[in-house]
């Protein structure tokens, strides 16, 4: 598997094939193969090669939240006491189910979270009885997002 900061070399076949799985990763490999106007077996053999390259970290289904009963997005700056505090606070972090997302960052804050909670009032206890409590944790600073724009991957 190629490191992080290796480019993948990919050709404008592959791209369409990625095109496609991207709009709708359970669409029919012979139905691309047939757009494409390859074999079915080719497609599987360049799936695997991008595979392999780290490229495609594999496939998922997305849930759809709301329907969950979750509602409240919401980002968290973290502030901590020292830097030697980042690794402990996150394997706290990790124990906490709400939170989808955590980040290193510039600036600020040390490290930055988006959580997904029920309501308001869910989000306030996650962050006054977990992410508080974390030691380390100095003080936060909360971002609720009202509605997303834009939900995308980078384009191929």
């Amino acid at each position: 598997m190629k490191s992080d900061n290796e480019n993948v070399k990919i050709d404008g076949i592959d791209k369409k094939i990625l095109r496609y799985l991207m709009e709708d990763a359970r669409k029919p490999i012979l139905e691309i193969a047939r757009n494409i106007g390859i074999s079915g077996a080719a497609i599987h053999q360049r799936l695997r090669k991008l595979e392999a390259s780290g490229l495609l970290s594999g496939s998922k289904f997305v849930i759809n939240p709301k329907v969950m009963g979750y509602t409240t997005m919401a980002y968290i700056g973290i502030y901590l006491d020292k830097a030697m505090s980042n690794p402990v606070a996150v394997k706290q972090l990790e124990k906490i189910p709400e939170v989808l997302e955590c980040h290193y960052t510039t600036g600020n804050w040390s490290i930055l979270i988006k959580v997904l909670c029920r309501d308001n009032e869910h989000l306030m206890q996650v962050l006054n009885k977990e992410i508080q409590q974390i030691e380390g944790v100095s003080r936060t600073e909360t971002f609720i997002s009202l509605a997303q724009q834009i939900d995308r991957q980078i384009t191929i």
